[in-house]
């Protein structure tokens, strides 16, 4: 007779006592030229993340030449006066670094990342990128040209061309912020290098610019390597540049992108929000967490899950501009797409949920799901250098303290469900949103004026 085998079952693993865990503090310094240093050693990060803040926002832009910042920013890896453009390239992939850059309304940032044995030549090519870029008229046409080519791809995205309309909404046609980031057709078309070595001379410079290093940086004099890399880059001093007051007009109503057999309507509904300074913040980003923060919350349950009206709907707040006397501007909306039939309905159902939020308020569940998922899994969103750095770089450029990150987990960790409720209906109140639909004007417009939300009026996509 055949004997049975027998399995032997081990006892099973216990759970350990948790760790704490807060945000990583980085060390301040500024070195001699005047470029501020945030550095912060995470062991065991062997992938060394930079990201360098220079103070050069789209409202300084010259009149006439939106986008120059976005020109500018993407020429700095396109050769230096040691350099060709090709030759950069090729030196920073035998780095195994990469290079980005992008202008925002707060300025022109750089990132660079990097394995730590690479990283003083890395920052040497970063240096002179900074320090003497070429801008070659031939490599300024041909950014310049890839810019037009993206504009066309960009109006027929419904969620760019929705983003396009609501800041021209939202904002005065003598602000930057309600003219496209990049520039238009036209503003780019009139830009060369010598504009963008003029903007780069007027507003570039260390003695404005911050840099934020992160990495494990074990056995790495990074005071030498700094001193003779970003160190060497020289600049006259300046003060910041004075940050002109933002006005906004959130009056409800409807704009309709009409685009003629669009089978889906893309939703695009927000308005003008407090500073991230405002004490009402931690509140209002667990508040909008609990409305449309994941799958979830409160929209996506009746309008995804119960409706079937969409993949998702999405409510978020996103800063525009800090300011250190907390006069800055952030964005407050609600984003998803529908099936053109179902757009009215909709809308009616968003407005519901709106509604009942203010009458009725959040629950203590959706509340702890919102703090647990926040706040909880904050260690992993910062498990990489880059991450880290990339939040440091957020702080200094909305004039935020260091520790900022890490006090505000302890405030959401703090924040009542009565709070969060008063900050969500604070934030999305049903009679000041302004809503964009790019979608069939000829099918929803009759539906949508009918819900009676605002005023509706109908503008073509271009």
């Amino acid at each position: 007779m055949t004997e049975l085998a027998t399995m032997e079952f081990h006892p099973q693993p216990q759970a350990g006592e948790a760790r704490p865990w807060a945000f990583p503090a980085p060390e301040r310094g500024t070195l001699g030229n005047g470029l501020t240093v945030l550095r912060c050693h995470r062991p065991g990060q062997q992938v060394v993340a930079v990201e360098v803040l220079l103070a050069a926002p789209l409202e300084a832009e010259p009149r006439g030449l939106d986008g120059i910042a976005t020109i500018m920013a993407r020429a700095f890896s396109e050769g230096t006066d040691k350099l060709s453009a090709e030759e950069f390239a090729a030196e920073l992939e035998r780095c195994g670094a990469t290079l980005d850059a992008y202008a925002d309304h707060p300025g022109v940032r750089l990132s660079l990342e990097v394995p730590v044995s690479r990283l003083p030549k890395a920052l040497d090519l970063l240096a002179d990128a900074l320090r003497a870029p070429a801008f070659a008229d031939s490599e300024v046409e041909r950014l310049v040209r890839n810019r037009l080519d993206e504009i066309p791809h960009e109006s027929a995205n419904p969620g760019r061309r929705a983003a396009k309309e609501l800041s021209k909404e939202l904002f005065p046609a003598t602000s930057r912020m309600s003219r496209p980031r990049q520039g238009t057709e036209e503003t780019v078309t009139a830009i060369d290098s010598a504009a963008v070595r003029a903007f780069y001379e007027k507003h570039v410079r260390p003695a404005t610019a911050t840099t934020v290093i992160v990495g494990d940086l074990t056995g790495v004099d990074l005071d030498a390597l700094l001193a003779d890399t970003l160190g060497a880059w020289t600049g006259s001093s300046a003060e910041p540049r004075p940050v002109p007051p933002v006005t906004a007009d959130d009056t409800g109503r409807v704009v309709i992108v009409d685009r003629p057999g669009a089978v889906q309507t893309q939703l695009l509904i927000g308005r003008v929000g407090a500073d991230r300074h405002d004490r009402v913040w931690p509140a209002q980003v667990l508040g909008t967490y609990c409305l449309g923060g994941t799958l979830t919350s409160r929209l996506d349950r009746v309008l995804r899950e119960e409706k079937g009206y969409t993949y998702g709907v999405r409510a978020f707040g996103q800063v525009l501009r800090s300011a250190p006397d907390g006069t800055g501007i952030s964005m407050l909306a609600i984003s998803g797409s529908v099936d053109t039939p179902n757009t009215g309905p909709a809308l009616d159902d968003l407005w519901k949920v709106l509604r009942t939020l203010a009458a009725d308020g959040l629950t203590d569940a959706e509340r702890d799901v919102a703090v647990q998922n926040l706040v909880g899994v904050a260690p992993l969103k910062f498990e990489t250098a880059a991450a880290v750095a990339g939040t440091l770089a957020d702080q200094v450029e909305q004039h935020l303290p260091d520790d900022y990150q890490a006090t505000l987990y302890r405030q959401l960790a703090a924040t009542g469900t009565v709070e969060a409720t008063a900050a969500a209906v604070s934030a999305f109140p049903v009679d000041r949103l302004v809503t964009v639909l790019v979608g069939d004007a000829a099918q929803i417009e009759e539906p949508v004026k009918a819900l009676g939300i605002g005023e509706v009026s109908v503008v073509p996509a271009e």
